[in-house]
């Protein structure tokens, strides 16, 4: 008979190298789901944006904050969202700073590159013209509901977690992006 169980915090203090690469084996996992996640990201950023050069530098401006803030993921969550809410914090306030910046004379790049979402230089077909009109005719707020639930597929609950809104509020301002488009 091997005796009681213990708990979690208690097995780590028996058997600390266990518990260490167990800790470590569960980190590697979230880093390969994190990359995982980029295809979503980038076009998340994208639509965001329209320029891919200030996506791609969203998408690893995301990534670096999230791997260096990895420690305050709760594995069981939802890494999609937990990663989209940091994109979103990370474009809102690079579209604050822009519109702080001043008047001439000294550019901040990053800040420049989230001062307005830049027309695409190239047209791929009358649907994806329509569909940049229509997303050009939302709110800010509007466009981030529709592109998270419509394109990436979040459901209510995620999208309000990772805009930091009610679920009421992502499906009111669904519901006038989809009228307003």
């Amino acid at each position: 008979m091997d005796g009681p169980a213990l708990s979690p915090a208690l097995q780590k203090h028996a058997d600390p190298k266990a518990a260490a690469q167990q800790e470590a084996d569960t980190l590697t996992g979230i880093k390969a789901d994190i990359v995982a996640e980029v295809p979503r990201l980038r076009r998340y950023a994208l639509s965001l944006l329209r320029d891919s050069v200030a996506a791609d530098d969203l998408v690893q401006d995301c990534l670096e904050r999230g791997i260096s803030r990895i420690h305050l993921f709760q594995p069981g969550t939802n890494l999609r969202a937990w990663l989209f809410t940091i994109m979103h914090n990370l474009h809102i306030n690079a579209v604050l700073k822009a519109r702080r910046a001043p008047p001439a004379g000294i550019r901040d790049d990053a800040a420049e590159s989230h001062r307005s979402a830049i027309p695409a230089s190239q047209g791929d077909g009358l649907m994806v013209r329509d569909l940049e009109r229509a997303l050009d005719k939302l709110s800010l707020d509007q466009k981030a509901v529709v592109l998270l639930v419509g394109v990436e597929g979040l459901s209510y609950a995620e999208t309000a977690a990772v805009l930091e809104v009610p679920v009421g509020t992502v499906m009111s301002r669904l519901a006038r992006g989809r009228r307003r488009g």
